[in-house]
């Protein structure tokens, strides 16, 4: 078969998606590059050795067929130099900062970033003495002045972390450059196949491939792109702290990008279709969706963004813990549960994220929702369902005894 990997004539990203990472007639003509398990690789020459350690795997921990099938996949998807595997998106995230950053550093981090990477800038790099501080992810001048001569990364989450704030990554890439730091970034909400970001100054880019890449809700990966001014820190950091994914988990992120195009487009579907059937609800105070003309960072996601995944967040009115209660007992599809990017839809109540920069004025709960590839009239029957007998609770009697809170000001998720 004709080895399509580097035909520059394939544009189409479904295509891509089918053929890149193949190559049959290095596998015994097999469709999927095979399972690799093992951690001695041998040489039969002395010649053949030293070769092998210029380029090739000489080690299990150093990659295999299948992990470099991978790797050069999603490099070649995000637009990158070369690619990365990690055994968890947090681990991508943390050593992709790692990669970037010394002691006596400085790292600023959007202020609506995922929580475990807050967690680990906040108790990790601080032993380290890297210096971590928060930025309104909403403020390209917030960030321009925050800058210091020890500076060294920007990190962004782009739509940002359970409250989807859209940044204006060029405008930040551009202040992070002038200064000579460096620009890491989440990208998973968007996929490469929603968001390029080398073409928007991003310096090293992340994927929690166990989301949508994976697809599926049945392994952990993590991915790190980067160009080539950084990829030489990246590689270095990963191996020397031993990071690889597992050969299963990396076969099915390789067998999950064969249909991500067609899943992405359910998803991003779904999910606006529901996002707009909820902001007319009589429970409901906000969407935070960022393909909905209304939202804040409307405009921007429509700049940059070539689409939308399944994942948003909804704030509710002022409700009771009870309340809440009945409507998550209510759903009938929706599953309480860490994690989204599956096939299946999640719907979790988010105890309101930890902001640095400004206070999140919600009035009441927040929930972040993941449409997932189900109907969609299905979809938005059940989350209705859900809040009407939450509203009906409160006229029924099922509400805060006297002197007891409504679920307004909630604590900290990770």
């Amino acid at each position: 078969m004709k080895d399509l990997n580097d035909d520059k004539n394939l544009r189409d990203s479904e295509t891509l998606l089918c053929h890149l990472g193949r190559a049959p007639a290095e596998h015994a003509g097999m469709v999927n590059v095979p399972i690799y398990r093992g951690s001695t690789i041998i040489s039969e020459t002395l010649e053949e050795w030293d070769d092998r350690n210029k380029d090739n795997p000489s080690y299990g921990r150093f990659g295999s067929p299948l992990s470099r099938a991978l790797e050069a996949a999603v490099c070649k998807l995000e637009g990158g130099f070369r690619s990365i595997l990690f055994p968890s998106g947090q681990s991508a995230c943390t050593h992709s900062l790692l990669a970037c950053l010394k002691a006596g550093d400085a790292v600023l981090i959007s202020d609506g970033v995922y929580a475990p990477v807050r967690a680990f800038a906040d108790n990790v790099l601080s032993r380290l003495h890297i210096e971590a501080r928060y930025f309104c992810p909403t403020k390209p001048s917030e960030l321009a002045a925050k800058i210091s001569a020890n500076t060294r990364a920007i990190y962004l989450e782009s739509p940002s972390s359970m409250t989807f704030e859209v940044q204006d990554v060029p405008a930040l890439a551009a202040i992070a450059h002038r200064s000579d730091a460096l620009v890491i970034m989440d990208n998973t909400w968007a996929t490469p196949l929603y968001f390029r970001p080398f073409e928007h100054g991003v310096d090293i880019s992340i994927q929690a491939a166990t989301k949508y890449i994976v697809g599926h809700s049945d392994a952990l990966l993590g991915v790190a792109t980067a160009n080539e001014a950084a990829w030489s820190a990246l590689k270095s950091t990963a191996h020397h702290f031993g990071e690889i994914g597992g050969p299963d988990d990396i076969y099915l992120a390789l067998r999950g990008l064969r249909t991500l195009a067609l899943r992405m487009k359910r998803h991003w579907e779904n999910g606006v279709v529901l996002a707009q059937s909820l902001q007319t609800h009589p429970a409901v105070d906000t969407v935070l969706h960022p393909a909905l003309p209304n939202d804040p960072g409307h405009v921007i996601w429509k700049r940059d963004f070539l689409g939308a995944s399944g994942l948003f967040g909804v704030v509710l009115k002022p409700m009771s813990r009870p309340q809440l209660s009945v409507l998550f007992r209510r759903l009938r599809i929706f599953g309480i549960g860490l994690s989204w990017g599956g096939y299946e839809s999640l719907a979790l109540l988010v105890e309101r994220p930890k902001r640095t920069e400004a206070s999140l004025a919600f009035p009441g709960p927040l929930i972040r929702i993941h449409a997932g590839m189900e109907s969609p009239s299905e979809l938005i029957a059940d989350m209705h369902n859900a809040l009407n007998a939450a509203r009906e609770a409160a006229v029924n009697g099922i509400v805060p005894r006297e002197g007891s809170e409504l679920v307004s000001e909630c604590q900290i998720v990770s």
